[in-house]
């Protein structure tokens, strides 16, 4: 049975559209619980799966064995999943996000989790050259390609007018750290960690479940899919690649992942089409303010920590086909699958070497 990975939605989007969209993912993700019950019984490790709400995401968790800490392990890992909701979101009002971005040219006192997010989306941005870039706020704000998803993929174009003055004013120079507080040197920039948020969450959750003794389960959030260890049965977990834009999720392929994740940033969940048939989606190129024209559908990251694989599947998908495997070759680690306008896949050189890969007819 397949787990299914896409690159669902950041944090503008509602529960109303994050539950038609992911709800089929967690009822998939149930079944393969109850199949695998019946192998696993065997050896005395049964599947138990609980899902929440956090970053504006369901987040389902599938755990094995600990039967007498179940419920504390689940409670444990979402309550760090609000406490990181709390803090990150850009939309929720008294997050530290939201406060730094609300008092520009002022020192805001942080928490340390939000200082080392911080820290990573800067580096991200230094090591893209800044085509990932943390300070994007006001220009995803005015493409609002979220609420696109909401209405029936019916969006607006930004005009040159709108949109020009915004890109001078994206750079995390902007960003000044100094111990526990920030400042945005800048009032016209703004912060939004939809692009490594969900990765970030899913490591800590990872990592705390492991201090728990956890030795086998699977962190979904919102097609953000970390794996914990093998499955009982000692198999890897076999996650789906979605075929873009087909709307009953069939899969295109799957991967095989033991101790990994698995991240997709695709254009096929989150835009809006214009007149001429152009797809207008959530990736930005930051030198023209417009969404990223290539020849890509999607790109899916596979690596060891899922905030890599949450900032690398959006810089990859940037750089288009030719470019983003060069680039994927040069990491260590680090093994992609991309999907083209036309379905037809391409893959890094680990791809059926290092990370079991097959693709599945239509």
């Amino acid at each position: 049975m397949l787990y299914r990975t896409n690159r669902m939605f950041r944090t503008e989007v509602s529960m109303k559209t994050a539950l038609k969209k992911i709800v089929p993912l967690s009822l998939i993700a149930l079944t393969a619980a109850q199949v695998l019950c019946s192998c696993a019984s065997a050896q005395k490790s049964e599947p138990y799966q609980k899902s929440g709400f956090y970053f504006d995401t369901i987040i389902n968790l599938t755990l094995y064995g600990q039967d007498g800490q179940k419920e504390s392990n689940f409670d444990g890992a979402f309550a760090l999943a609000q406490k990181y909701d709390n803090l990150l979101s850009m939309q929720k009002e008294g997050s530290d996000i939201n406060r730094i971005n609300a008092n520009p040219k002022s020192w805001v006192e942080v928490d340390p989790a939000t200082i080392e997010v911080l820290k990573d989306g800067i580096r991200y941005s230094q090591e893209s050259s800044g085509s990932f870039d943390i300070t994007v706020g006001k220009l995803s704000s005015l493409w609002n390609i979220s609420d696109a998803a909401e209405n029936d993929h019916k969006g607006q174009i930004p005009s040159q007018d709108q949109i020009r003055p915004l890109l001078s004013h994206i750079g995390c120079d902007k960003i000044k750290i100094d111990g526990n507080k920030v400042m945005l040197d800048d009032d016209q920039t703004a912060i939004d960690l939809g692009g490594i948020g969900k990765g970030y969450i899913a490591d800590k959750m990872k990592e705390y479940l492991l201090s728990q003794g956890v030795k086998s389960g699977l962190i979904n959030l919102g097609g953000n899919v970390l794996v914990i260890g093998q499955k009982p049965d000692k198999t890897d977990f076999e996650i789906g690649i979605q075929k873009p834009f087909d709307q009953d999720g069939d899969v295109l392929a799957s991967v095989k992942l033991n101790d990994q994740t698995a991240v997709t940033s695709g254009i096929y969940q989150r835009y809006f089409k214009g007149e001429d048939g152009t797809i207008y989606h959530h990736m930005l190129n930051l030198k023209s303010g417009y969404p990223e024209q290539n020849d890509l559908s999607s790109v899916t990251i596979i690596c060891k920590e899922s905030t890599e694989a949450d900032a690398l599947s959006t810089i990859t998908y940037l750089k288009g086909k030719d470019e983003g495997i060069k680039f994927i070759e040069s990491l260590d680690g680090v093994e992609a699958v991309f999907i083209d306008r036309d379905n037809h896949i391409s893959y890094s050189s680990g791809i059926g070497k290092k990370i079991p890969f097959r693709e599945i007819s239509q």
